[in-house]
């Protein structure tokens, strides 16, 4: 079933784990051929425990299920790239990912250990999942004076701050910096990704609908 893909001599193949919507890698795991047709056959990932000697199905215990979107091989065919659709935190430590804390950090090394405040630093992948995540989190906790949460609860407004931002960033454009239209078109993304929120539109909708578009 798996002819593109090389199996090491102990019948194992290393699996990234990628999110479908963020893009952030999530965690690096092995798999051999019956826990591959085990994730085709039932669209739920499952890998092979070297530790344990046996296929597991990735959130069986702890209910963090990743539903497969694609499987993809690398140019040697001796690694599979698995992108999905995860239910909850991938790590068993409940952090969102296992890379979480950088080389050469302030975070302890020792196995399972916290990360560090303020780290890993952001990459420019993941600026916007990082925002979706934080409109969420202020539309659940809605701190007092939150400019978010005064957005998210007044629809007019909302809809007039995209208004005036895409204005502002045309303006920019014509007649300031390159920083300037920077600094412009984030503010039109952040009230435009607020706008999305108020309405319960996930930025992955406009992604597939950008994708669509492209083909």
């Amino acid at each position: 079933m798996f002819d593109e893909i090389t199996f090491d001599e102990r019948g194992l193949v290393p699996c990234v784990v990628q999110d479908e919507a963020s893009g952030e890698v999530l965690m690096l795991a092995y798999a051999n051929a019956k826990a591959l047709e085990l994730t085709v056959a039932t669209g739920e990932m499952h890998f092979y425990s070297r530790s344990r000697d046996e296929i597991w199905r990735k959130g069986e215990t702890s209910g963090a299920t990743m539903a497969v979107r694609q499987l993809r091989y690398d140019c040697d065919g001796d690694a599979v790239l698995a992108i999905v659709a995860p239910t909850d935190h991938a790590c068993h430590t409940g952090e969102r990912t296992c890379f979480y804390r950088e080389v050469d950090g302030s975070a302890s090394p020792a196995k399972d250990a916290p990360p560090a405040p303020g780290e890993p630093r952001r990459v420019v992948h993941e600026a916007l999942p990082a925002l979706e995540r934080t409109l969420k989190d202020r539309a659940a906790e809605r701190p007092a004076g939150s400019y978010t949460v005064e957005l998210l609860d007044n629809p007019t407004l909302i809809g007039e701050k995209v208004e005036e931002e895409a204005e502002e960033v045309v303006r920019a454009a014509r007649e300031e910096t390159d920083e300037r239209v920077a600094e412009e078109a984030a503010d039109v993304i952040y009230h435009l990704a607020v706008l999305l929120a108020s309405r319960g539109v996930p930025q992955s909708a406009v992604m597939e609908e950008l994708n669509a578009r492209s083909r």
